[in-house]
């Protein structure tokens, strides 16, 4: 349980006694009166102060070494990373940014038993076919399910503009774009390109909700909210980031969605991906209220992952960790039913994907 509060003092003025045993032992009664009311006010305070519950325990990695890697000398040469991940007909199906050696990006395929090993698909699974996704590809997968069909967001760049977009799918194989759907250098703060839409996985007061990233006016990265009734046409939902940047500390250059939030009891728990003055990338959790997903109910004071590898600090952009995807499963030995653990997939230096994983909390 993290325990969120503000620190209380109170000084008291001791006012001078006389010196006779009466006024020793009226000054020892008011010091015991004024203890018993401080100590109260204390315990009241700690008692109303807000709790949260993190429906996972501590990151370790699940593999010391990448789960995939750059391969051939097309697609996917130059990199494979950023993914997202979900559970389909009993597997982990992933999607992954490949990137040649020119700089385009495409969207490869991957399943797997056991959430380490996968198999790839020879070819990409989406590439760069229309004016907004032109030269630069297809960029930073996130998944999610409403009823029998998958949303996916990711970014489109054409080496202009990268903007959020949606495509929808049956299958996972088979994939129909919807187009932009949050253009960029337009909103109430955002003044440059969109990324990373993390869509929350039910309906809240009637809408869908997803948090993302845009460029404020000085020039830094901070996440976004928007709501919709049919994940096609978006609008903003707060004047200012929902989540802004923090000056001085891990997050003070960028603050960026990761996975699909994480629905609990206590709200929606969003992992996200902050980014300090010197662009190391580093993993911290989001609280926001899952009955008003604009209210911040905690946040990382520190973060909770962070690049140690060599392989998650040298590559095309060094000192990376970058989670975009989730999936909750079970170990072989459980007979509960219950999900036992949370496998999370990461980015490592913009060149090679991880695995980290944490045991499931439940109430």
């Amino acid at each position: 349980m993290i325990i969120r509060s503000n620190s209380a003092s109170r000084h008291f003025e001791r006012s001078e006694t006389a010196s006779s045993p009466s006024g020793f032992c009226e000054e020892k009664s008011l010091f015991a009166f004024l203890s018993l009311i401080l100590f109260a006010f204390i315990t009241t305070l700690a008692l109303a102060a807000p709790t949260v519950d993190l429906p996972f325990g501590a990151w370790k990695r699940a593999s010391n070494e990448p789960i995939l890697s750059p391969q051939g000398t097309t697609w996917e040469s130059a990199g494979t990373f950023n993914p997202a991940t979900v559970m389909h007909n009993g597997k982990i199906v992933m999607l992954y940014r490949a990137q040649d050696a020119s700089g385009t990006s495409r969207l490869g395929y991957g399943e797997s038993s056991d959430g380490i090993h996968f198999t790839r698909s020879p070819r990409p699974l989406l590439f760069p076919e229309t004016d907004y996704e032109k030269d630069g590809g297809v960029e930073d997968p996130r998944l999610q399910k409403f009823g029998e069909s998958y949303y996916l967001t990711y970014t489109g760049y054409n080496k202009k503009d990268a903007q959020l977009c949606l495509a929808t799918s049956l299958d996972l194989i088979h994939w129909e774009r919807k187009g932009v759907i949050l253009p960029a250098y337009k909103g109430n703060w955002n003044v440059g390109w969109t990324k990373s839409g993390a869509i929350v996985p039910i309906k809240i007061d009637g809408k869908y909700w997803m948090y993302w990233l845009g460029t404020a006016a000085d020039k830094t990265d901070q996440m976004g909210l928007s709501y919709s009734t049919d994940l096609l046409h978006w609008t903003e939902a707060t004047q200012t980031p929902v989540l802004p940047r923090r000056p001085g500390i891990f997050d003070s250059r960028v603050v960026e969605p990761g996975p699909p939030p994480i629905l609990t009891e206590q709200g929606i728990v969003l992992i996200y991906n902050g980014a300090d003055d010197n662009l190391v990338y580093r993993t911290a959790v989001a609280v926001f209220d899952r009955n008003d997903p604009r209210k911040l109910l905690y946040r990382s004071d520190a973060p909770i992952f962070a690049p140690e590898k060599e392989w998650e600090k040298v590559g095309q952009v060094p000192n990376v960790v970058f989670v975009e995807g989730m999936v909750a499963t079970r170990s072989a030995e459980d007979v509960a039913g219950h999900w036992d653990y949370f496998l999370f997939y990461y980015g490592s230096a913009d060149k090679y994907i991880g695995v980290a994983e944490a045991r499931a909390l439940r109430p």
